[in-house]
């Protein structure tokens, strides 16, 4: 990988506020893609792996029986139901609790969202080390589904796996398809990434890219680069005038990635459909090759 890709980081993603789906019932519905259409409560259970000598720390974050909204409740019962995961990585000097705004969400909507804390160096992202070890907390989290633990029976490990985070995050996210590659990955969300290298052939997923076009912390321009590298299904979300973190807990990004993973995870056309209207604003731009 040349220099050219590399734009060193050193940032603390901000507290932000909670995204919230809304209220509605204790068991979500289901739609005749397979997709809940109604959110759920949300739970959250810590798991602290390894990989050799890397401490792994995860909070699984899934849906829970109980009233939607609020916050996680620790050690939550699971919801009825079998859900695909979709894991979630932060951004540098953040923590899965400061990224609640990207991670309830998706939870709400029917996903298991393992989430390391993670407290590594970008340098531990162009190396390749954080993505090798959000790969070991996807295998781990799989393995959850035979293992006794309550989220036994609850996971879909067919489905192919989900993948997103921000910054660093993103910056993993996008390694994941590149220089360290996990072909289970069949849907991903980078935001606010930099250009991680060439695609890796053995991963086919559909890839979303969330950016604001005046990021001086993550170029713009860096992130175009991956976008267009990488084959379709993809899609790009330009946040316009967007900097670094401004649009973190936006609606339209929200909405926009809970949807991708429904489609991408759960087939679901509906959600697929709805990707225009959820990303398209006065002040955004919506590129899709689907």
């Amino acid at each position: 990988m040349t220099m050219q890709r590399r734009t060193f980081l050193s940032l603390s993603a901000a507290g932000l506020g909670l995204g919230l789906l809304g209220t509605g019932q204790a068991l979500a519905t289901i739609s005749p893609q397979g997709a809940p259409t109604t959110p759920f409560a949300v739970g959250v259970r810590q798991y602290n792996w390894m990989r050799g000598n890397r401490r792994i720390t995860t909070y699984v974050y899934y849906p829970a029986k109980g009233t939607p909204g609020g916050a996680p409740v620790t050690n939550a019962p699971v919801a009825d139901g079998v859900f695909p995961v979709a894991q979630y990585t932060h951004g540098s000097g953040a923590s899965p609790q400061g990224a609640l705004s990207h991670i309830r969400p998706m939870a709400a909507a029917g996903f298991i969202v393992p989430a390391p804390h993670f407290r590594a160096s970008i340098g531990d992202t162009y190396n390749g080390n954080l993505g090798r070890d959000v790969s070991e907390a996807i295998t781990r989290t799989l393995a959850l589904n035979t293992a006794n633990d309550p989220l036994r029976g609850h996971i879909n490990t067919r489905a192919g796996v989900g993948v997103y985070g921000y910054s660093m995050g993103g910056m993993t996210t996008h390694s994941l398809l590149t220089i360290a590659p996990d072909p289970r990955i069949t849907a991903a969300v980078p935001i606010a990434c930099v250009d991680m290298g060439n695609p890796a052939p053995s991963v086919k997923a559909k890839v979303l890219f969330i950016h604001g076009d005046r990021d001086q912390l993550c170029p713009y321009s860096s992130a175009r680069q991956a976008f267009r590298e990488l084959p379709r299904p993809k899609a790009f979300l330009t946040f316009r005038g967007g900097d670094h973190s401004n649009y973190f807990g936006d609606s339209r990004a929200r909405n926009t990635f809970v949807d991708w993973m429904r489609w991408g995870l759960y087939a679901d056309t509906v959600a697929r459909d709805r990707l225009r209207s959820d990303a398209s604003s006065s002040t955004t731009t919506w590129e899709a090759q689907l």
